[in-house]
């Protein structure tokens, strides 16, 4: 799969909060986008994954 324009490999099906936790990300301080859908936070543990996703994964950076 294609996480932010890189080729990711992990296992088809993986969940959107599994590849969160591989990729050291926290749930609460990022939105992910799953083929061009914005995935509501509560639906990180229902969303599926597979090779031809493209994911897009946002961070927030505190800052001043």
């Amino acid at each position: 799969m294609v996480v932010n324009d890189k080729d990711v490999t992990v296992c088809n099906g993986i969940t959107v909060k599994e590849l969160l936790k591989k990729l050291n990300l926290l749930e609460n301080k990022v939105v992910v986008e799953v083929n061009g859908n914005i995935i509501l936070r509560d639906d990180f543990e229902e969303v599926n994954l597979y090779e031809n996703s493209k994911i897009e994964i946002i961070s927030f950076v505190g800052g001043g």
